[in-house]
């Protein structure tokens, strides 16, 4: 192996392919998908230009650690490993702490349930377990029918009105669209919204295909307060598995912390798989 940094797009690229290596190698391993690292590359961030460390071999990328600033007290640091791909996990996991000691006085690494390697090492290294969060699975082909909208809304996508202000902008920036734009899994026409009669949008929900490993994200799902508990939500999703459905996607993975999150998507098919706790790493 050698080891190589890289930042902005050359980094989004790297882990896009590290991901997708992971997800090949196992279907279930890890907390993330390869859309999950473009997700995030939504808003300008301060941690775009931070060099991230990748291991690579002849086909490209064995393992990685990738640090995202979410705010200047939040920092997430994300030591990744393709599986049964002969990588020391303890070597990756102490230049991933090492790593991002550099930049934070304090960190959360996410870590999954049925990861008992990192977790031990957490454990170890004197991390303090947080918060925890949901992952379920849908097999695409038990997808239940889509409900229709309620009288007075429609569902449109990006390709409609792709010069339109975006629904996100309003929670990620003006230049939402334009950093959707330079994702490679972004597709305008899984990218969703409910309007009224009147161009009122009161809901939005964007679908990642990932024609690598077959896998489809749903990241994120909302309904605006005023519009709530009128189906909405239930039946936006399942237009967008319809469509993930309609572009190849084997597999369907969600991710979420509430109750309420769960149950719609429990009704939408998706079974519970994992959980992911966030460990906290804080200066001494």
């Amino acid at each position: 192996m050698r080891e190589i940094k890289a930042s902005g797009l050359d980094a989004l690229r790297l882990a896009t392919e590290l991901l997708q290596r992971a997800r090949l190698a196992d279907p279930l391993a890890g907390v993330w998908e390869a859309a999950d690292a473009q997700w995030w590359w939504r808003s300008p961030r301060p941690s775009d230009e931070v060099e991230k460390v990748f291991w690579l071999d002849g086909s490209g990328p064995l393992a990685g650690v990738l640090l995202t600033r979410w705010s200047e007290d939040n920092w997430q640091c994300d030591p990744m490993i393709v599986p049964h791909a002969g990588v020391n996990p303890e070597q990756v996991w102490t230049r991933a702490l090492a790593h991002a000691a550099q930049h934070a006085a304090s960190f959360d690494v996410p870590v999954s349930g049925s990861d008992t390697t990192f977790r031990e090492l957490a454990q170890r290294s004197g991390l303090t377990a947080g918060d925890t969060d949901s992952t379920a699975w849908l097999d695409a082909a038990n997808r239940p029918p889509a409900p229709p909208l309620p009288d007075g809304f429609a569902l449109v996508d990006r390709t409609r009105r792709p010069a339109a202000p975006h629904p996100l902008r309003q929670r990620n920036g003006e230049g939402v669209a334009q950093r959707l734009a330079q994702c490679s899994l972004y597709d305008a026409a899984l990218d969703l919204a409910v309007e009224t009669a009147g161009g009122q949008t009161a809901g939005y929900s964007l679908y990642w295909f990932d024609p690598v490993t077959k896998v489809g994200l749903v990241e994120p799902v909302r309904v605006e307060d005023a519009f709530q508990r009128q189906g909405l939500a239930r039946a936006m999703l399942c237009a967008g598995i319809e469509r993930l459905a309609a572009r190849g996607a084997q597999r369907i993975k969600v991710s979420y912390q509430t109750e309420i999150a769960g149950t719609l998507y429990q009704a939408a098919g998706f079974q519970q798989e994992s959980t992911t706790t966030w460990y906290r790493a804080s200066a001494k």
